[in-house]
């Protein structure tokens, strides 16, 4: 049985309080150390897990042997939306837990110019999304298209990716991703 270690350390440092930056101040990363742990995109050495959990606080034993509560809620309001990232760009989460689930839903905002970054996102699994207002720049694989009000993406997530918010207006988008990756 493998232990899903980024899922399992981002519900924790949420049910916390505490955001990435916050942790990854505590303890002496950085922000996109604990990113890359929580996307699972790299396993962190015993020792610096430790550490990690050392911030929050927590044991390595009771980390391991947590199981959070499968959530049963069903139905959610504007206002119960999870903020997963602050800053030029919003993500709103649905449901705050999503241990042991396979899809992530999110309401992304992304500010005029506001940009996943300079280099290429990549994870596994897939994503999709469809734009509701303003227009975004999404570039995969090196090929960028501009999308406006209801153009819509989908593609595998290791594929190289970045997104960019062009124009005076926000973009705002609802996506999918699947497993979880944030």
């Amino acid at each position: 049985m493998s232990v899903d270690v980024g899922n399992r350390l981002r519900y924790i440092r949420t049910q916390r309080g505490l955001s990435q930056r916050q942790l990854a101040k505590r303890v002496g990363v950085t922000n996109s150390t604990i990113s890359l742990i929580e996307s699972n995109q790299t396993n962190p050495s015993v020792g610096a897990l430790k550490r990690i959990l050392d911030g929050i606080p927590i044991g390595l034993a009771e980390f391991f042997s947590f199981e959070p509560e499968k959530t049963e809620k069903v139905f959610y309001r504007a206002d119960e939306l999870v903020e997963i990232g602050k800053g030029p760009i919003s993500y709103l989460q649905i449901g705050e837990n999503l241990f042991g689930r396979a899809l992530q839903i999110l309401k992304e905002r992304y500010e005029p110019g506001a940009t996943t970054g300079r280099i290429p996102i990549t994870h596994d699994g897939e994503e999709g999304g469809i734009i509701l207002a303003g227009r975004m720049e999404l570039t995969v694989d090196g090929r960028s298209r501009i999308l406006g009000p209801g153009d819509a993406y989908y593609f595998e997530s290791h594929r190289q990716h970045r997104f960019r918010c062009i124009g005076d207006e926000a973009c705002e988008l609802v996506s999918a991703c699947s497993p979880p990756s944030f």
